[in-house]
């Protein structure tokens, strides 16, 4: 092969991928994450969450993540609640934030493999379908002391936790900040 049909051939693959991602993102097939603030949001569900993050400075156990694919205003929230724990000398790891459905779902069967069945696992991991971290919106936090704060100071924030469960597992929604915290459930299950 020359020189010359080798570049021609690259050529037409890279116009035929780039056809194919154009055709794709127009038909709404293939999923794009595009956080401006009053447009449509592709499918979020699909973004994937950071696997795992470094680790977590302040107890080895558990890692931080970059929040990067949480909701927009959730991610803007985010930001606010470590900065106003930052006043109070208090830090926090994202140890769990955004997962895809394939993330959720693949923690979901492990926790099936490790309870036995699906209903004793959703008691700790839901389904993607039913998943506040899948839309974006939940974040888990360690380490203990750090939960604790946010449990304590973040409603004003609109963040509250959840689960009796689960220390660690935050929710955002804006109106916490002014109707308060739903009572806990026991579980993810209810």
């Amino acid at each position: 092969m020359t020189l010359r049909t080798t570049v021609l051939t690259l050529v037409v693959a890279l116009l035929l991928a780039t056809g194919a991602v154009v055709y794709l993102g127009l038909d709404h097939r293939l999923p794009v994450y595009d956080p401006q603030p009053g447009r449509p949001l592709a499918i979020l569900e699909e973004v994937p969450g950071p696997p795992t993050g470094p680790v977590c400075d302040l107890d080895n156990r558990y890692v931080d993540e970059n929040p990067e694919g949480l909701h927009p205003d959730v991610l803007a929230a985010w930001h606010r609640l470590t900065a106003a724990a930052a006043t109070q000398n208090v830090r926090l790891c994202l140890n769990d934030g955004k997962r895809s459905n394939a993330q959720q779902r693949a923690e979901f069967e492990d926790a099936v493999r490790k309870f036995g069945t699906e209903e004793l696992a959703a008691k700790y991991v839901l389904p993607p379908e039913r998943s506040q971290h899948v839309k974006g919106r939940a974040v888990d936090i360690q380490p203990h002391s750090s939960a604790l704060w946010v449990e304590r100071n973040a409603a004003t924030l609109g963040w509250c936790r959840r689960y009796d469960n689960e220390y660690w597992h935050f929710e955002h929604d804006p109106a916490y900040a002014t109707t308060g915290c739903p009572p806990l459930l026991p579980s993810a299950t209810g």
